[in-house]
């Protein structure tokens, strides 16, 4: 299979070998770099070196033979995914918070997304990848963002989900508590157009500049809370940290968001006024990830000309604990006249 991927600023100044490891977790470094060695990789169309360090917007271009190849697949968390839907070609799961969906390039024991699939397909040995099918990622989330995740089953699968998102057939919904009380009208909805760039000073993270590309998110509001709002967010370009960055920039960051944020966790002290803590007892906080989740998502069922699918996951129970305590003591009401 060919794939062809633009080095992205974040990435630049990473060495060829480290770059084809993240892009394709399910192989070895070995296979990668032999790859490499013999042409299978071109960097702008030229033959280099494994180490060769890439610069941004480098076309790195790999044609890989699967049935050459030799996967290594990393290990999967202690529970089990929950399947939010299934057919021949596509896969929808929900995943949890706390989870990276691709393997740590630093510690290769750490769980994945990625691993926790290969369990679910039935890929549990060393470098066994007889399963049922071999997942492959479409899409990405957050490690500390829950939710629905897409998941090809087949090559073809994986090529049309690709063009079904570049053609703007793949709608995804958000769930997003953010800081203040957003004046956005019930049922109405606002259209964030702000371009986005990587932060030169901040290696990883990313800033609006009017240099950054096109990305754009509506948002309604789902819920209302005395200094907080419960917002419905989609993001209709896919840029990284794409949600996190438009709510703050808007003056409405993630309750909980250590980069972009001031919070890496919410606790039941911070807005109930007469708190009391349990002597001797230290309170927990009742979330400590983003208070962001991945509720929905719509798109083409293959080879089915009629309605698309839609999947939804829960809240889990850490950002429905968070709700229900706000909803008793800080819901909005309306100011009367």
């Amino acid at each position: 299979m060919s794939y062809h991927l633009v080095v992205p600023a974040e990435q630049a100044g990473m060495e060829l070998d480290e770059f084809l490891c993240r892009s394709f977790p399910l192989y070895s470094k070995r296979f990668l770099r032999r790859l490499v060695r013999n042409g299978g990789v071109l960097v702008d169309g030229a033959r280099v070196q494994p180490s060769q360090r890439l610069h941004r917007d480098d076309v790195v271009s790999v044609e890989i033979d699967e049935d050459q190849a030799e996967p290594a697949p990393p290990p999967a968390p202690a529970g089990e995914l929950t399947v939010l839907y299934e057919d021949a070609d596509i896969l929808a799961v929900d995943k949890p918070a706390d989870l990276a969906v691709e393997p740590d390039r630093w510690d290769a024991t750490r769980p994945s997304l990625v691993g926790a699939l290969h369990a679910l397909a039935g890929n549990v040995g060393e470098g066994d990848l007889s399963g049922r099918f071999r997942p492959r990622l479409v899409h990405r989330l957050d490690k500390d963002t829950s939710g629905a995740v897409l998941v090809a089953k087949t090559i073809e699968a994986e090529r049309a989900l690709r063009c079904a998102f570049d053609e703007g057939q793949v709608r995804k919904v958000y769930l997003a508590l953010v800081e203040g009380e957003h004046p956005l009208p019930d049922g109405a909805e606002e259209r964030l157009e702000l371009p986005l760039a990587s932060d030169r000073r901040r290696g990883g993270l990313v800033v609006v500049s009017e240099a950054g590309k096109p990305a754009c998110t509506l948002v309604a509001v789902e819920q209302r809370f005395r200094g907080y709002t419960l917002l419905r967010c989609q993001p209709l370009t896919g840029r990284t940290h794409q949600l996190r960055v438009h709510l703050a920039a808007a003056g409405f960051p993630l309750v909980v968001d250590p980069l972009y944020g001031r919070r890496r966790s919410f606790s039941l002290s911070e807005f109930k006024l007469d708190y009391r803590p349990k002597p001797g007892r230290v309170e927990t906080p009742l979330i400590e990830r983003l208070t962001l989740h991945a509720l929905r998502l719509e798109f083409p069922a293959l080879g089915n000309a009629g309605r698309p699918v839609v999947v939804e996951a829960p809240l889990p129970r850490d950002f429905q604990r968070v709700l229900k305590q706000l909803s008793k003591v800080r819901v909005w009401r309306a100011r009367r006249a």
